[in-house]
């Protein structure tokens, strides 16, 4: 016999009736929530900040890298070092200069590349594309590709192990929701395609098993002249995706969903304006994601809820602890100085637990943990305006 969750809504003591609005004066609220915000949860309403911690000790600390100072490019997009992984998904930052003169081809799984720095081509079975920063490039499991950067180029891939990527069920918003399927490109057999198809000798490097096997043509394999289907690679820019908004109530991460993978989701933080409602938290709220591994990298702008933090960092965030805004951010939970958020962000939640790689090591900010402390003097929650509280 089917069992229901273990849901039944009950409230104790001061509380706010609708979550992560109007909380009740000199709290700071926190959400205890299952299945990535989609399960049963609990709004706790605090007397201090959740992350006012004195210190860390132990692996389930949260860690911050910054991807910037890693290894200078190189041509063999396999080298690119692993940053975060587990069973269902992959996390590399790769560097590629110059012209790749192979192919490589993964059968372990759908590859996402994000474009962080660079533009160029994209060359692959099914033809060319065009690529600049912000750009994601869906490559279906088994596609033959190569670049050529017109400037050097810096980007994500995010494997998606033993997976397929597909778009998120928008619900009640409909399918042309952050974006319309016809916004996503595909390559075309045009002339720039058929520029580089040679018979020279080619060699594709294939993933399978994480192991490396070659195979060598005497022409190049991208010949094709032609093609039909709805399978293909697709490319769509951040500017191109418009993000739900509520004017009267903070969003969360959820609603960003831009891909799902495996056992994973990548979500897109892009500019918008800040919520108008006086007793609407304007910061991301203290949460525990208590399900799922939460993964934010920093494309450009200024991370409203971070200290310390730059464009082409990462942090991680196992899921097993409390984590939300700065000290900083947290004073401006309800009044912010600007109209709009101003930064593009990729957030990668994976419902496994991650492992760290050795490049990540190389390159952790040892103290994030304690970058919550404040440094000039105790949080205090901002009264809350008079309207709201009215």
């Amino acid at each position: 016999m089917a069992s229901k969750d273990l849901s039944f809504p009950r409230s104790q003591g001061e509380v706010s009736r609708q979550a992560h609005c109007d909380l009740p004066e000199g709290t700071f609220e926190r959400e205890l929530g299952r299945e990535g915000f989609f399960g049963p949860a609990t709004q706790m309403y605090h007397a201090h900040p959740p992350t006012g911690w004195l210190n860390w000790s132990g692996p389930l600390r949260p860690r911050c890298f910054d991807l910037n100072r890693l290894e200078e490019a190189n041509g063999f997009f396999w080298d690119a070092p692993v940053i975060l992984h587990n069973a269902s998904v992959k996390l590399r930052q790769w560097r590629c200069a110059a012209k790749m003169d192979h192919l490589v081809r993964n059968a372990d799984g759908d590859e996402l590349l994000f474009i962080h720095h660079g533009t160029g081509a994209l060359f692959c079975d099914y033809g060319h594309l065009d690529y600049a920063a912000g750009d994601y490039i869906v490559i279906p499991r088994s596609t033959m590709w190569r670049m050529e950067p017109d400037a050097a180029t810096t980007l994500l891939a995010i494997e998606c192990s033993g997976g397929a990527y597909r778009l998120p069920d928008r619900g009640m918003v409909g399918h042309q929701a952050q974006f319309d399927r016809g916004m996503l490109d595909t390559p075309q057999i045009d002339d720039a395609f058929r520029a580089q198809q040679d018979e020279n000798e080619w060699l594709v490097h294939i993933k399978r098993r994480d192991e490396l096997s070659r195979v060598h043509y005497p022409f190049n394999p991208l010949d094709a002249v032609g093609w039909q289907g709805d399978l293909s690679p697709v490319r769509i820019n951040v500017k191109d995706i418009r993000p739900l908004m509520s004017h009267r109530y903070h969003l969360p991460p959820s609603a960003h969903t831009t891909w799902v993978g495996n056992r994973f989701v990548i979500c897109t933080f892009l500019p918008r304006p800040f919520e108008q409602d006086p007793g609407a938290l304007k910061v991301p709220y203290f949460h525990n994601n208590d399900d799922y591994d939460e993964v934010l990298f920093y494309h450009a702008g200024d991370f409203f809820s971070r200290d310390n933090i730059d464009a082409g960092m990462l942090t991680w965030h196992p899921c097993g602890f409390t984590h939300g805004p700065h000290p900083k951010a947290l004073r401006n939970m309800f009044e912010q100085k600007k109209p709009m958020t101003d930064e593009i962000a990729v957030m990668l939640d994976t419902r496994d637990p991650l492992e760290m790689g050795e490049a990540a090591a190389r390159v952790e900010w040892d103290g994030y943990a304690q970058s919550w402390r404040a440094t000039d003097g105790p949080v205090r929650p901002p009264k809350i305006p008079r309207k709201a509280a009215e």
